[in-house]
């Protein structure tokens, strides 16, 4: 009888401990589910975050048709920037962005973030080739792109926000880095447009995004409709 006496109170606090915990796993907005073919399982507020492409994709990533396709010129011609400005183009991949945006802020500098061990190696040696002295490769991590702080006035994620695998931490990161009035730019391909033919786990709604963002304190600014397969959505810090 002693023994049952200690032992229930241990067990509520216990419990109590077990469901705090679970409370706190739940309203963190993640939970898991059987991965689909193109997803990884992990579902952040209701969105399964997609697997992460491989750099085995270059090809694809400097097809010849993208500039047509994607309207890559235009996409750029509207980037909230100066000749000054310091951009960083997280997940850069090949750097098809990187190289165009460094040619627009030539007193500016570009930071090319990239987990890829691959792709840093390309980055850098591209950089090289085109003798681009304000283009800086910078290995990013799971969490955070791996930024000065406070030293960033526009960070550009094209095609790479739905596969962040710590999407919340990522964003908090991304806030150090921002300069006061500093602005996030994300591509996204359209899950609106049933026409937009890539995978779903690719692809983001306009509601999602602002969701998601909103969350980690960011407020929508910019809504370019003008490209034809993505979304050109640009967000400030709250």
């Amino acid at each position: 009888m002693v023994i049952r006496k200690l032992a229930y109170p241990l067990l509520m606090a216990l419990l109590a401990s077990s469901v705090s915990a679970c409370g706190q796993q739940k309203n963190d907005g993640y939970s898991n589910k059987a991965a689909s073919k193109y997803g990884t399982g992990k579902v952040y507020m209701g969105r399964e975050i997609a697997a992460v492409m491989s750099f085995d994709g270059v090809d694809w990533l400097e097809r010849s048709s993208r500039m047509q396709e994607e309207q890559t010129a235009l996409a750029i011609k509207n980037l909230p920037i100066g000749k000054n400005s310091v951009v960083a183009d997280v997940g850069a991949g090949s750097g098809f962005y990187t190289f165009k945006i460094a040619e627009r802020v030539p007193d500016g500098k570009v930071y090319a973030v990239e987990i890829q061990n691959d792709a840093i190696a390309y980055l850098q040696q591209k950089s090289k080739d085109l003798k681009l002295n304000n283009v800086a490769v910078v290995k990013g991590s799971a969490t955070g792109p791996n930024l000065p702080k406070q030293a960033i006035d526009l960070v550009i994620m094209v095609d790479v926000y739905h596969e962040l695998e710590h999407p919340k931490a990522f964003l908090d990161a991304i806030k150090v880095a921002l300069k006061p009035g500093g602005k996030l730019l994300l591509l996204e391909y359209k899950a609106e447009d049933p026409n937009v033919r890539i995978k779903a786990e690719h692809k983001m709604s306009v509601a999602q995004v602002q969701r998601e963002l909103g969350a980690s304190g960011y407020h929508l600014v910019q809504r370019g409709d003008f490209l034809p397969l993505q979304h050109f959505l640009v967000f400030e810090k709250d």
